[in-house]
């Protein structure tokens, strides 16, 4: 089956878009998560008439198909849990069409998320979801996962800035769903196929809406003793009608793993630095940066600093995306998390993650989207050391025990992939499962995309990880 659909895809598409070499499938063989696979062959598909005909070859041959863009994804969303071909999108990278006067642009999900940004301000504009990983992630991985970033308070996720989806079905069919209007008529199937991590088609076009560049901006960097101040300043500054355009907080571990990487001009001493940004007309800035102020003054602010200037500020947030990069210094490996907890339970929430790390003998950084309560525990670790990837494991299902008693969720923005799809029971009861496997199963109903990710075994009468079998009622 391999063998001939690989000589079929190499005949159609040629040798250089169709690997299948043991060290490519090595090297394709997992994302920035956990688990590691091995997919039966890779393909790079550069256009949509491409990823069809690659969709058609494979349902022919039976062979099931996992999206993939730059690898960047947490939860092994991308990973191949049996024979499957690995449709990597990376060579779709144009931006096809952008249109200032909409403020919309037509890009292929192999875009960079940071390119699309940079070609567009000439116009004004930028891309609004902006995830740790924007130098690397693409367009496409920001729509399966519908990623938020270090924005997303003010701004939204990335359902918020897609208007429309040109998407290729298992059987090979194009289709677009959505489109330019700002509110169409109908099922919004473009929202359902945001998210939906490679399990309902394979996104090929995104019809992205634009943002114009704010007229202000006012970044404060503010350091607290405790922990505890900084998520009162927090909730603080929300409860007085104030929604910034990002609330990002770190605790000292990982506060000084960014300094001595990023040179970001972070105090090293403080129990926790918190991070604000608001935007809009200068005179609003201005007062709402004097809000935030007064704000981390009734909580004890040691350091209430706000950037001067357009290098300071960039400097600032380099720091703060450089958090992940950063943690090399202290380990080889790490793992990080992503859960969703209410703000009002941050302080608590913390505290356990980090008697989690302690229970199992692992470095617990924390950095977080403390406006949306988006948590992003990180452990440190390295994997040659014996029982060290067991205790990660063991640590990471009492950390998603913890966030989902607080009240909390499963995911903020990484999606739940292979890694967390036994957890979705502990926030969806059985009608649950089994009317989000119904819906999944309209757009698949073979079961060929991404197989084995989101949702648990028994989600449906059948594992629908994998195709039932014939006969079987479904």
């Amino acid at each position: 089956m391999v063998t001939a659909l690989i000589t079929e895809l190499r005949e159609q598409m040629g040798d250089g878009q169709v690997l299948f070499d043991p060290l490519d499938l090595y090297v394709f063989g997992k994302d920035a998560g956990l688990t590691r696979g091995e997919p039966s062959l890779v393909v790079f598909p550069h256009s949509t008439e491409d990823v069809a005909a690659v969709m058609r070859a494979a349902r022919r041959h039976g062979m099931p198909v996992i999206p993939r863009g730059s690898g960047t994804g947490l939860a092994g969303g991308a990973v191949a849990t049996g024979p499957a071909l690995l449709l990597v999108t990376t060579r779709m990278n144009r931006i096809e069409e952008v249109d200032p006067e909409n403020r919309t642009a037509w890009v292929q999900p192999g875009v960079i998320n940071l390119d699309l940004s940079v070609h567009t301000s000439p116009f004004g504009l930028y891309f609004a979801p902006d995830p740790s990983s924007q130098s690397a992630c693409t367009v496409g991985g920001n729509v399966a996962n519908n990623s938020g970033g270090l924005h997303c308070l003010a701004e939204g996720t990335t359902v918020n800035h897609v208007l429309a989806v040109e998407v290729v079905t298992p059987e090979g069919e194009v289709t677009v769903l959505g489109g330019a209007a700002p509110d169409p008529i109908g099922l919004d199937l473009r929202g359902v196929m945001v998210g939906s991590e490679g399990t309902l088609g394979i996104v090929t076009k995104v019809l992205v809406k634009l943002t114009p560049d704010p007229p202000a901006v006012r970044t404060l960097l503010m350091a607290f003793a405790e922990l505890e101040q900084a998520a009162a300043t927090v909730s603080g500054i929300i409860a007085n009608g104030l929604v910034p355009g990002a609330l990002e907080m770190m605790n000292q571990d990982m506060t000084i793993a960014v300094e001595r990487f990023a040179k970001a001009g972070f105090p090293t001493d403080a129990g926790a630095v918190l991070i604000a940004e608001v935007t809009g007309h200068p005179s609003a800035v201005d007062a709402e940066a004097a809000i935030v102020r007064r704000i981390a003054e009734n909580h004890q602010a040691s350091l209430i600093h706000v950037a001067v200037e357009e290098s300071e500020r960039k400097r600032i947030w380099l720091g703060r995306k450089s958090a992940f990069g950063a943690v090399a210094q202290m380990n080889p490996d790490y793992y990080l998390h992503d859960t969703v907890v209410p703000r009002t339970k941050l302080v608590e929430t913390v505290e356990k993650i980090d008697e989690v790390g302690q229970r199992h003998g692992l470095l617990m950084m924390n950095v977080f989207h403390a406006g949306d309560g988006n948590l992003h525990p990180l452990m440190s670790f390295d994997a040659a050391e014996p029982g060290a990837l067991e205790r990660v494991e063991a640590a990471g299902k009492d950390l998603i025990e913890v966030c989902v008693a607080m009240g909390g969720s499963l995911s903020g923005e990484h999606g739940i992939g292979l890694e967390k799809r036994e957890f979705m029971p502990l926030v969806f009861n059985e009608a649950d499962l089994d009317a989000q496997a119904r819906l999944r199963e309209a757009f698949d109903p073979e079961g060929c995309l991404n197989p084995d990710k989101i949702l648990p075994e028994g989600a449906r009468c059948f594992d629908f990880g994998r195709p039932p079998p014939v006969g079987a009622w479904v």
